[in-house]
């Protein structure tokens, strides 16, 4: 595939991702528990991620962060979304080379969960308030069941359309 073909195709997952991202920040709260959110942006990421590797979800996801970030038009937003993106992300690649499409529900179930983590301990520097921890037995099952989910998005998604792209 051709530079220009790839790098069309790389922003357009770019500009999908921003898009889900934009919409499901106008949803209401799934959850009464703040920080719980489907997330559904990462499954792009993985997408991208199972389908052109590293360097080019690794666009994709920044992409959409940064964008999302400016958006929303807040440092704080964006300091979040940096920290948790880039950890979970970390985790995803970590984790796709041993799952694989197959199990790509998963590497997301990972990702979900590390992006909690690593937004909960933003949270806890910020407001150096350690107590709130406390949320996350809560925030790391609802990260890995929401992960899961968009894992097997990704992975259905990849064995379907990986082949077109």
């Amino acid at each position: 595939m051709g530079n220009a073909k790839k790098l069309t195709r790389l922003a357009l997952l770019t500009a999908v991702s921003l898009a889900v991202y934009l919409a499901e920040a106008r949803l209401p709260p799934i959850a009464p528990v703040p920080g719980i959110k489907l997330g559904l942006a990462n499954a792009v990421t993985l997408f991208a991620l199972l389908v052109y590797g590293t360097p080019a979800a690794a666009m994709v996801s920044l992409g959409r962060i940064l964008l999302g970030g400016f958006a929303a038009g807040s440092f704080s937003t964006l300091l979040y979304s940096l920290t948790g993106g880039a950890v979970a992300f970390a985790a995803m690649t970590a984790a796709r080379r041993r799952a694989g499409i197959k199990r790509a529900f998963i590497t997301g179930a990972l990702g979900g969960a590390a992006h909690n983590i690593a937004q909960l301990s933003v949270a806890a520097a910020v407001t150096e308030t350690p107590e709130i921890f406390a949320y996350l037995p809560i925030l790391i099952a609802s990260g890995a069941i929401a992960g899961a989910f968009t894992g097997l998005c990704a992975g259905y998604s990849a064995k379907r359309l990986g082949k077109l792209m």
